[in-house]
């Protein structure tokens, strides 16, 4: 390992680590070893992988405090969401173990004979992690991959390696075999296209952009190699006139700064209707105005700095001098730092409103109607998550039906459940994550007939 990785804190600009990044060489070293591993894991009696995989949760939940310090200094979370991320892994790691002995084939009835199936695992799979939620999302799928049976090579972003590190020392110490779950930092173009390419990894599981996760198909695609993606979003909040508006305007402004925005289901494109428009403006710019930004490490903060230089002049780029607007406050000095931002008076064709910033920036449009709402939620080439608010049910289920997402919250903002399904619609995924039917999204279903004729 040549290369190395260096690892900012995003609140200070400070060096915290270097890490080395794997080489090709490398990789298929781990390979081999995870296949070999594989089998044995495979082998194993259902209560058995189950039992360790409890192991894992157990020790994790003993080092949630070491895991969340960890994530704040590399990832700039504040205090409270790393917790919850570190509780996360281990909530995970509990239900996909209580998915081992459930994971079942079916008997068919069929004409001269038994015909049954198997879901057999895949063998190794590559887990590539984002830096957004650099915990959670690489639970998403390490923990159900091995609870079906497989191994895994997580490669965690370039500039959030520790705490993937930290959690494949947990998993040793929790009795999980070796090189059954390994961790491979490193460079999307050497580390990651490795194990993309590699004709040894069965199954990648990436979450990412849009750009990038294109690429990762083409290449799976030339081996018909298994892809599960969670890509872009630009969520859609919508807030008909009849709606509790106090109550929409309050969960507003943490429904797209939670994470400093970085967040594929962050609420972006507020959308509200006409007659209520002026009202929820004037009930939202003190809940904008209201959020503490600061240290991540401090209790009271709700929200951090960017990940990086990189994006916080992404995000900067979105936001035109003088733009009008409902903005709060951030830190000067060190760190990369922008001040949540509601955009007003925007056009809804404008880059702002149509991509995905990926910071704490929102955009507010006024709606005529439900077949308006209903169009502006649509457009767009994403369709991850969103919202609507509306006290009437009949709107609630026909605006839900009618909105191109994979994932939508009445009168709340929850997206992300680990027992409910998730991903999403057009070009922000294929496949579905979490959720009861996770484990059999590692497995092949082979199946056997039986003749029962002489």
């Amino acid at each position: 390992m040549s290369d190395a990785l260096e690892v900012l804190n995003p609140a200070t600009e400070e060096l915290v680590a270097l890490v080395p990044a794997a080489t090709r060489d490398e990789v298929d070293e781990a390979v081999v070893r995870a296949a070999a591993a594989q089998r044995g894991w495979a082998a194993a009696a259902p209560a058995d992988r189950a039992r360790l995989l409890r192991r894992f949760a157990a020790v994790v939940n003993g080092h949630i405090e070491e895991l969340a310090r960890l994530e704040v200094q590399e990832a700039g979370h504040t205090i409270g969401n790393a917790r919850w991320e570190a509780g996360n892994v281990r909530d995970l790691l509990e239900f996909a173990a209580g998915g081992v002995e459930r994971l079942s084939g079916r008997q068919i009835p069929v004409p001269g004979g038994l015909d049954i199936t198997f879901l057999e695992p895949l063998g190794v799979i590559g887990v590539i992690a984002p830096w957004n939620f650099p915990m959670p999302i690489a639970a998403w799928g390490l923990a159900p991959a091995l609870a079906a049976g497989n191994a895994v090579i997580l490669k965690p972003a370039e500039t959030t390696p520790l705490t993937a590190l930290r959690l494949a020392e947990l998993a040793l110490e929790a009795g999980i075999p070796e090189y059954l779950f390994q961790v491979l930092p490193g460079r999307g173009p050497v580390t990651g296209n490795a194990l993309v390419e590699h004709p040894g990894v069965a199954k990648i599981v990436f979450t990412g952009s849009t750009p990038v996760g294109k690429q990762i198909m083409a290449k799976c695609a030339d081996r018909v190699k298994r892809v599960t993606l969670e890509l872009g979003g630009k969520s859609p909040n919508i807030v008909f006139a009849d709606a509790d508006l106090d109550a929409a305007a309050a969960a507003a402004p943490m429904a797209f700064l939670d994470n400093t925005g970085q967040d594929c289901c962050a609420r972006t494109r507020i959308l509200v209707q006409r007659p209520v428009y002026d009202r929820f403006l004037d009930l939202l710019a003190p809940g904008i105005e209201a959020v503490r930004v600061g240290d991540p490490s401090e209790e009271k903060t709700q929200m951090g700095p960017l990940i990086s230089r990189t994006q916080l002049d992404r995000v900067r780029s979105y936001v035109p001098d003088g733009a009008e607007a409902i903005r709060g406050t951030a830190p000067d000095g060190p760190g990369f730092w922008f001040p949540p931002t509601v955009l007003t008076g925007c056009d809804p064709t404008a880059p702002v409103a149509t991509e995905e910033v990926f910071g704490p920036v929102a955009v507010v449009l006024p709606f005529e109607d439900e077949e308006e709402a209903v169009r502006l939620a649509n457009a767009t080439e994403y369709g991850l998550s969103g919202s609507l608010w509306t006290r009437d049910v009949g709107r609630a289920i026909r605006v839900s039906r009618a909105v191109a997402a994979g994932n939508l919250s009445v009168n709340s903002h929850s997206s992300v459940r680990y027992w409910t399904p998730f991903g999403g619609y057009k070009q922000s995924g294929l496949g579905r994550e979490l959720g009861p039917d996770a484990l059999t999204a590692f497995t092949e279903t082979k199946n056997v007939f039986i003749s029962t004729e002489d």
